[in-house]
């Protein structure tokens, strides 16, 4: 079973910069919760999806599909019941509440699907190298690529202990839903214990290794911006620029009436 959101391919996205990647990630980031408006995160999510068909990143999309339409869906009436506006729709949803909860839905989905998209078009070495060349510490990169690796690892350490307990006869699939997440409850001791043992014995494999003991590194990944590196993250900076005066300066794509 594959359990990594990375797809092995050679695409435009793939060969990017992956300073350049996370730029434009931060973009989409920023411009996602600049407005309260839909169109403008309706128009991220539909970025996204072109981008993950450019990195051919479907296959990782499709595996958090359900995710992603039941936090749409939940966000989307979620606000609408609790957003006020001006303008009566039906019952207790007002038209701007009913845009402002769209807006949100689009908001969480185009980020999360861009996330992903952006997992599956980058290595894990590559993110750490990526995070290390713009500053950050070496313990603080490599702590936030270890995260990255083990938790599909625990995943997949769940997915594993759950089909010996189904080969033995366990029925998990029965029931309501809080019947089945009851049955599922107990499994996750051994999922635990496997992390806890995973953790500790990758603690004392750094520690047989030195890490940390030399303040200067090599790394056997090397970096280069290339043209269109450069272009990626001009564009990745102007959508950030723009992103902050969306949201301190303008009110653009603003929902009048709307009462949060």
């Amino acid at each position: 079973m594959d359990i990594y959101l990375y797809v092995e391919a050679d695409t435009p996205l793939h060969r990017l910069d992956p300073r350049a990647k996370m730029l434009m990630l931060l973009a989409l980031l920023l411009m996602a919760v600049a407005v309260d408006h839909p169109v403008l995160p309706g128009g991220l999510f539909l970025l996204v999806l072109v981008l993950a068909h450019v990195g051919r990143a479907w296959r990782s999309l499709r595996r958090v599909r359900t995710l992603l339409f039941i936090i749409g869906v939940f966000s989307t009436v979620t606000w609408s019941l609790f957003a006020r506006g001006e303008t009566p729709l039906f019952g207790p949803v007002q038209v701007e509440a009913l845009l402002y909860g769209i807006g949100t839905g689009f908001k969480l989905v185009s980020t999360i699907a861009g996330s992903v998209v952006f997992l599956a078009t980058t290595k894990n070495e590559e993110i750490a190298t990526g995070l290390i060349r713009i500053g950050v510490p070496y313990p603080v990169a490599f702590a936030f690529s270890t995260a990255l690796r083990l938790v599909p690892t625990f995943v997949g350490a769940g997915v594993t202990i759950i089909q010996a307990q189904k080969s033995r006869g366990l029925d998990v699939e029965s029931g309501g839903f809080f019947q089945r997440l009851r049955k599922h409850l107990p499994l996750m001791v051994p999922v635990f214990a496997a992390a806890i043992r995973s953790t500790n014995q990758l603690a004392m494999a750094l520690e047989a290794k030195g890490f940390g003991a030399r303040p200067v590194r090599t790394y056997y990944l090397h970096l280069e911006f290339r043209p269109a590196d450069w272009i990626t993250a001009a564009t990745g900076a102007a959508l950030v620029v723009t992103a902050l005066y969306l949201r301190l300066f303008s009110d653009a794509l603003r929902i009048p009436g709307l009462i949060r």
